[in-house]
Formats: structure tokens, C-alpha cells, sequence
């Protein structure tokens, strides 16, 4: 793990960025939202929910959209909405677990962002979920083995995010610091020409 990434430092990253996005990627309940929100503080630039943003385009909520239309309609909405949000950089941008498991939109990510993953375990996904009830996928299944399915279908194709940090039961500035240190060695071979760049990567 490299050296906590100080407050100026945090905002050193956010000029590094550029117009580029930090995007959040993950399974529900991984904490995309809230690291979100601490890590956009951190680096001084704004917070941005995908899921909001395409509530408030559609006029309704995604449970209503995926009740009213089905998830194939309500996964091509949420592609143009994060196509467009990729425009509004430098942010932090959290996006929903479906996301990242579109090509184009992986590739608008990698094009125009730097995507992470917060990856974390079956058991730490359900705690957190079965706290709440707003989760279409889950409705009317065995949560757990719809988790599964999910973390089948979905980890290797998070695992093309340019960085990987694990979301545990820890403080969330914990998580924060740790993804400040991997942007930190992201940027380090371009700024630094040096080859070592360790920490939070994968």
C-alpha cells in the first residue's frame, strides 16, 4: 500500500485528472455511493449518482422504470445517461451494478475515465442489501443466490477496471484513502517516467 495521500495531494489528483471522471464501479450494496461521496470531498470536485441522474431524465424511479419497462430498456437509458455524464468531468461518478457490463459503455469508461472497482465479498453484499428494499433485480428471488449469480456473471468484467479496492467493514475514509493511493500510483509512471507503481492497483 503506498503512503496516505495527504489533502493537497488529493487535490494534485483532481488536477491530474483533467476532464476525465473517477467512476465508481460494483456490485449494489458496494458502497459506490457513499466512498463516492467522501472521495469527491477529498479531492474537491463534484459527486455524481448515475442512478439519480437517470431517475431524474426518465421522471420516475428505476424500480418503476424496470416494473414499467423491463430491464433491456431501462439498461440502454442508463448507457446514453453516463455517455453524457462522462462529458462533465473531472467528478466522481458512481454507477449502477449493471453498468460496467456494457461494451460501449466500458469503453466510453475507459475512454474518457478511470474506473474502479469496489469489489467486496457475497457475505458483506447481502448484510448491507438486506437492509434495504429498493432493488429491482432482487425482488421476488433468493436474494443470496441471485448475489451468486450476479458475482458470476459480473467480477470478470469488473476486473477490467483500471483499479481494484476491496469495500469492507471499515471506516469509509479507510476505502477512501486506499483509492486516493491507487490513483496515486496510476498517475506516478506518467508524471514520474517510474516503473513502481504498487498500491491499491490490480
Amino acid at each position: 500500500m503506498s503512503d496516505v495521500v495527504t489533502p493537497n495531494g488529493a487535490t494534485a489528483l483532481a488536477a491530474a485528472l483533467g476532464s476525465r471522471s473517477v467512476v465508481l464501479v460494483g456490485m449494489m450494496g458496494a458502497g459506490k455511493s457513499s466512498i463516492g461521496r467522501r472521495l469527491a470531498g477529498r479531492m474537491e470536485i463534484p459527486f455524481v449518482d448515475a442512478d439519480i441522474e437517470i431517475e431524474k431524465a426518465a421522471g420516475m424511479s428505476i424500480a418503476e422504470i424496470f416494473a414499467a419497462h423491463g430491464e433491456p430498456y431501462f439498461r440502454a437509458g442508463e448507457a446514453r445517461v453516463i455517455v453524457r455524464l462522462l462529458d462533465g468531468g473531472p467528478q466522481v461518478l458512481a454507477t449502477g451494478g449493471g453498468a460496467f457490463m456494457n461494451p460501449e459503455t466500458r469503453a466510453a469508461i475507459r475512454a474518457k475515465g478511470i474506473s474502479v472497482w469496489l469489489r467486496a465479498t457475497l457475505e458483506v453484499l447481502n448484510r448491507r442489501i438486506k437492509r434495504r428494499g429498493d432493488r429491482p433485480l432482487l425482488k421476488d428471488s433468493d436474494s443470496v443466490e441471485t448475489l451468486r449469480r450476479l458475482i458470476e456473471q459480473r467480477y470478470p468484467v469488473y476486473a477490467e477496471a483500471d483499479l481494484t479496492v476491496e469495500s469492507r467493514e471499515v471506516p469509509h475514509e479507510t476505502i477512501v484513502d486506499e483509492i486516493l493511493a491507487g490513483l496515486h500510483s496510476h498517475f506516478q509512471p506518467r508524471d514520474n517516467s517510474r516503473s513502481d507503481a504498487g498500491g491499491a492497483a490490480s
